[in-house]
């Protein structure tokens, strides 16, 4: 156990004493700071216990929402800034540029762990992708619907339940497999067929249940999702696909992305400098579609050259994903505080009522099926854990990040919990079972 880490513990212990005083001693100004110390130190601290490493992701989400609940205006705006040289203004946190640019980097983060070669298990085993796929966009949109409306929830929050339902799988899955000992390369495939069906699928549950509740324009949330999932996770798998390609091919990958990044700058000048003075003969979607095109070509191209040269940005790159959905579980607990308190405790029994049938209907429908154990441990995994981070850049471009992203920062932290501990008690049970039967 490392220095850092130990003292970090130490901090958490002595920071949850003065927590406990100050509630006891009804002072706020003792308990709030505190609980917050507490949270942060103890995510940090977890790190002495690499057995336990699985959960730290966990803790910095419940340190996320404890620190939001308790100081919700530092989460919505950041700065001013005075560098001196330069001034940088008060920024909005709930702006939809922002939210677009972060969970664009989450899916670009979760595209790296992604290849072409991942969709070759859907000719290997189509079946059991048929199988899981399928019940991930049966169960849970449907699951989410009837939690809703049991727990009558306000109209955009029993959106916001609809909406996490009818997501795709994320990462968090995969790693939960892999800890369960399950399928890991079905739950690999699952999730990235998965996350391409999701712009259809998602659109098509959200127009037809969450319609109920709040007024639904399928082809805006088909283009929103279009722009938060396909394209950073085509700009992953193009940059994966540099690393194999000929070398003719690269040439012809490279020359599209230095006219890409031509026509970047072309639009930014444009836009910034003349304005006024040169107008692109398109229309506001085909421009917005040629912006989103070329700097997604761009980027991949620009990240492909300097990972290449820096290894250790792509081992890492995953890091950036788990700050986007930080991120994204302060800002929603923050701009949905009031709400939360209002709703939290009932917000959260349907996180547990529909996460745990996930995994319950996931396995044994899997079962049913005719799936083997492994797998149906894998599709139980990837029908009980949603990608908590669309849901949330989907409300934030909404405008609703604070009522239909509610149910995004309450499922999340719950799922990642649920999974570390279902993964840990299935891999030791077959340990044991392994250990008994020598």
């Amino acid at each position: 156990m490392s220095i850092a880490y130990k003292l970090c513990l130490v901090v958490a212990g002595l920071a949850l004493i003065l927590c406990l005083l100050g509630v006891f001693f009804s002072s706020a100004q003792l308990w709030q700071p505190a609980a917050v110390v507490a949270s942060v130190a103890t995510a940090l601290g977890l790190g002495a216990f690499p057995n336990y490493s699985g959960y730290r992701f966990t803790l910095w989400i419940l340190a996320a929402v404890v620190s939001a609940l308790i100081y919700p205006t530092h989460f919505l705006h950041l700065g001013p800034f005075d560098l001196k040289l330069f001034q940088i203004p008060e920024i909005d946190l709930q702006n939809k540029w922002v939210i677009l640019v972060i969970v664009q980097l989450v899916m670009f983060g979760m595209g790296t762990k992604m290849g072409f070669r991942d969709f070759a298990g859907v000719a290997k085993m189509p079946y059991p992708v048929f199988i899981g796929v399928g019940l991930q966009f049966l169960i849970m949109p449907l699951m989410g619907y009837a939690l809703a409306k049991f727990f009558a929830f306000p109209p955009e929050i029993a959106a916001g339940v609809v909406l996490i339902g009818s997501c795709s799988s994320g990462l968090a899955s995969n790693v939960m497999c892999y800890l369960a000992g399950a399928n890991l390369a079905l739950s690999i495939t699952l999730t990235a067929v998965a996350t391409l069906l999701a712009p259809l699928a998602t659109t098509f549950w959200m127009q037809r249940l969450a319609g109920e509740f709040v007024e639904i324009d399928s082809l805006a949330m088909l283009g929103q999702i279009v722009k938060i999932v396909l394209v950073p996770i085509g700009a992953a798998l193009l940059q994966d696909y540099l690393k194999h390609a000929t070398l003719p091919m690269r040439k012809i990958v490279v020359a599209t992305g230095m006219i890409c990044g031509v026509v970047c700058i072309l639009l930014v000048i444009n836009s910034w400098l003349i304005k006024d003075a040169y107008v692109l003969p398109l229309s506001p979607a085909a421009l917005e579609a040629l912006v989103i095109f070329s700097g997604a070509v761009t980027f991949a191209l620009a990240y492909h050259f300097i990972a290449s040269r820096l290894p250790w940005i792509d081992r890492n790159m995953h890091v950036i994903s788990m700050f986007g959905i930080v991120f994204f579980t302060a800002v929603t607990t923050a701009a949905g505080r009031d709400n939360l308190l209002v709703a939290g405790m009932a917000l959260f029994l349907a996180a547990v009522i529909h996460n745990f049938s996930g995994y319950t209907l996931g396995y044994l429908m899997s079962r049913l099926a005719g799936l083997d154990k492994k797998s149906a441990i894998t599709v139980g995994f990837e029908v009980g854990m949603q990608n908590g981070g669309m849901a949330s850049g989907l409300a934030g471009l909404m405008g609703k990040l604070g009522t239909v992203g509610l149910a995004a920062a309450v499922f999340s932290p719950w799922m990642n919990i649920s999974g570390s501990l279902l993964a840990n008690q299935i891999r030791r049970h077959n340990e044991s079972k392994a250990s008994n039967s020598d």
